[in-house]
């Protein structure tokens, strides 16, 4: 097992700037999750710690090892991708044992490395089948069974989940969860799903235009997101974004929505007065009122049994509201939303930036 070290790591494509001087410390033995829109430069990222795209500038290290110029079948990573990448034409044990065969290991060891893999991942009954017997599951254990036997300082995930329907991914982030427990190993997961990220990651890395927006742990990106991006990017349903104004008299910090309505700052917010800001408000962080707060006009009912989705309005503002008790709003009527001031956050309107006191 290795840390890995990436420090101002630049990359282009021509005239094209793809990453923008990336800097993220990868601890040895954690679970790290790259995360962010398509085209944030994740998994040319990743393909750069795998040693399959060269970097422009900055440095990659693998442990002590500085790694720019080592080839990728030196730089002892293993790497599972999205379309799984088997051999169609080998049996399940063979395309486990292929890399251990082309590295010359003896039979005894080739057999004690594939059996192990195959335990591992309930592989066992399935080792004289061919890959277009297995379902997409299957195959995609199989793949995750080739990099375990080689076992490498680190574990590189490029979206293996993303071609899975959503019960077997549910269940797959589970088997991959258990796996690194078990196994320990250095693990970078590259993802554009954040339920994903938030359910397997001990840190994860919010990527959007070829930068970090932040790092942390999933509860303090859910937490205490850095700006709007982080914001309206972790959590599902998104946060709730409405415009407002600042205004301070003596202590006392207030907001005026566009429609005239005051309410309460957050607290602990920064700001000054007369600042155009944005109130952030997760959907499970709003409560009922019987008058007062953001008045919104019902769109959608969403019933699920353990919660009651409500799809609302504020004047031109589209609001989800999340209730652990049941209701039955009529379409077209109005309900009062106020946000809970501890869990609100507040931002710049301009910048997208959090403001904190």
């Amino acid at each position: 097992m290795a840390s890995v070290t990436i420090q101002s790591v630049k990359k282009s494509f021509g005239e094209t700037a793809v990453l923008h001087g990336v800097d993220i410390d990868i601890a040895d033995g954690s679970f790290t999750v790259l995360v962010g829109p398509s085209g944030c430069g994740k998994s040319t990222l990743l393909r750069m710690i795998a040693g399959l795209e060269e970097i422009s500038s900055g440095e990659i290290r693998i442990g002590e090892r500085r790694v720019n110029d080592v080839p990728p079948k030196e730089r002892d990573i293993a790497m599972v991708f999205q379309n799984y990448a088997l051999y169609p034409h080998m049996t399940v044990r063979q395309n486990l044992a292929f890399s251990l065969m082309l590295a010359k290991k003896d039979k005894a060891t080739i057999d004690q490395k594939v059996g192990r893999a195959a335990e591992i991942l309930a592989l066992s009954a399935l080792m004289d089948r061919y890959p277009r017997q297995l379902s997409g599951g299957q195959r995609q254990r199989v793949a995750m069974g080739r990099a375990i036997v080689r076992d490498p300082q680190v574990f590189l995930y490029d979206e293996p989940l993303s071609n899975l329907d959503a019960k077997l991914r549910v269940a797959m982030r589970s088997e991959l969860k258990e796996l690194h427990q078990r196994l320990k190993t250095t693990s970078v997961y590259v993802t554009h799903d954040q339920i994903e990220a938030m359910t397997m990651g001990d840190r994860i890395v919010v990527m959007k235009d070829g930068r970090i927006e932040q790092v942390g742990s999933p509860l303090d990106l859910y937490d205490h997101p850095t700006n709007v991006f982080v914001a309206g990017f972790i959590g599902s349903p998104a946060m709730n974004f409405v415009p407002a104004t600042l205004r301070r008299s003596g202590g006392a910090a207030s907001l005026v929505l566009d429609d005239g309505t005051t309410l309460a700052a957050p607290r602990g917010a920064g700001g000054s007065d007369g600042q155009p800001v944005v109130l952030g408000t997760r959907p499970e962080h709003l409560q009922l009122a019987s008058e007062g707060g953001i008045a919104s006009r019902v769109v959608v009912m969403e019933p699920t049994g353990a919660d009651t989705f409500v799809a609302c309005r504020h004047g031109s503002t589209d609001m989800a509201a999340v209730f652990r008790e049941r209701h039955d709003f009529a379409p077209g009527s109005t309900i009062h939303l106020m946000p809970d001031l501890d869990r609100a956050h507040l931002f710049d309107a301009g910048s997208g930036a959090r403001l904190a006191a």
